[in-house]
């Protein structure tokens, strides 16, 4: 009893309870957020109509960032590969339903008699888009500067149609009213239409309020790819991971106990592999990282990691309690140090080796490299958690409750 009491008294075993209590409250709060692969989602390449520099392309994604949020979409990444091509992900929305939002340039145009009255730079703020029936209006504000040559191009006017223009498609044509052709400067502005379905208004005002709000796009954009991955098929992809964790837990304690035979030893092992799990599923939770098939490879390694690096520390002590008692008590710190070496040494070799892959996926944003990043980042966590608390926790039982010095 006063081994299990100074056991638990123990900072490094202090310190994993806390992280394993508040693992388990940020997964319950905060969630884990799903991948595409894990979703349901889509993957939409963009094709620059020529290469930009590097504050272009920021210009690029953060005005496609925009539009999807104000859009109403969640769950999304946007970004740059190379210097001519951008990539989109949306987990849990169909391509068809954003396909115009990403892939139109959004240059807005006012015009009367075919002189421009207003441009998307005059727009200052964006109100939300009203249905009546099968018809929407979008109302909108413009500068001063912006309503003061409305009015000097409106003036004299009335009657005359108002030209409204998205990416040079005539969207709207409402007649200019006397108010507004009298010369006096207004900043209240609203786009209109109507459509054949009510659905249809909807979907249409909430495309040009999401282009309004955005702003236009400083080169022209194409579309030229775009894959899918059904909920269904994420589901499946959810289940075979489980099971794969199942599988792998039971053949690795199986191996264990082969090794050991004795309970004592395979037991703690497992816990604290499933311990790594619970906290390095808490640190993507907060972090909002995406779990993906990739992630979760990532997680299965660094768990492999973590059994083989407690392999050597019990190997380690369980070997200098073959020597001549006299020996064993000046030789377990000895013991335990060169244990530790090797399994700092082996974590150091290991995020030396991900580090490239995890900055080349994050920074360049290429699709493949970007979903190995995923694999790099998790293995790299699951590293870190391993040698700074799991690791140390397991050696203080080895201390307590294994070794014979």
């Amino acid at each position: 009893m006063n081994k299990i009491t100074e056991f638990l008294k123990d900072y490094r075993i202090i310190l994993l309870i806390v992280f394993i209590i508040g693992s388990l409250a940020a997964i319950s709060f905060l969630g884990i957020d799903q991948g595409l692969d894990l979703r349901g989602g889509s993957i939409i390449q963009i094709h620059l109509e020529k290469p930009v520099d590097a504050d272009t392309m920021n210009v690029v994604t953060s005005v496609l960032d925009k539009r999807l949020n104000t859009f109403g979409v969640k769950d999304i990444k946007v970004r740059s590969s190379g210097d001519q091509d951008v990539i989109v992900e949306i987990a849990g929305v169909k391509p068809d339903e954003v396909e115009n939002i990403v892939g139109t340039p959004g240059k807005f145009e006012v015009k009367i008699q075919n002189q421009t009255a207003l441009t998307g730079a005059d727009i200052v703020s964006v109100k939300p888009y009203q249905i009546t029936g099968t018809e929407w209006e979008v109302p909108f504000t413009v500068s001063v500067s912006g309503a003061e040559k409305f009015a000097q191009v409106a003036q004299g006017k009335a009657g005359v149609p108002v030209d409204m223009y998205l990416d040079d498609k005539l969207v709207s044509s409402p007649e200019l009213g006397e108010g507004l052709a009298n010369g006096v400067p207004s900043t209240d502005v609203v786009v209109t239409g109507s459509e054949a379905t009510r659905e249809d208004a909807e979907t249409e005002a909430k495309n040009i309020q999401a282009v309004l709000q955005s702003g236009a796009l400083p080169v022209s954009v194409e579309i030229v790819g775009i894959s899918s991955v059904s909920a269904e098929l994420g589901d499946q992809f959810k289940t075979g991971a489980l099971i794969a964790g199942i599988l792998a837990l039971i053949v690795v304690s199986l191996i264990v106990f082969l090794k050991y035979k004795n309970p004592i030893l395979v037991l703690p092992i497992i816990f604290t592999s499933l311990a790594e799990l619970i906290m390095i599923l808490g640190i993507a939770a907060v972090i909002n990282q995406n779990i993906d098939l990739a992630a979760i490879a990532g997680i299965i390694a660094a768990i492999g990691t973590g059994v083989d690096d407690q392999i050597i520390i019990t190997d380690e002590i369980l070997k200098g309690d073959k020597k001549k008692k006299s020996r064993r008590k000046a030789g377990f710190k000895v013991r335990m140090k060169g244990a530790f070496f090797i399994v700092y040494a082996s974590a150091a070799t290991l995020i030396a080796a991900m580090l490239p892959l995890a900055y080349v996926g994050f920074s360049r944003g290429y699709t493949g490299i970007g979903i190995l990043s995923g694999f790099a980042f998790t293995t790299i966590i699951g590293v870190l958690v391993g040698i700074f608390i799991t690791r140390p926790a397991y050696a203080k039982f080895i201390e307590k409750f294994v070794a014979t010095d």
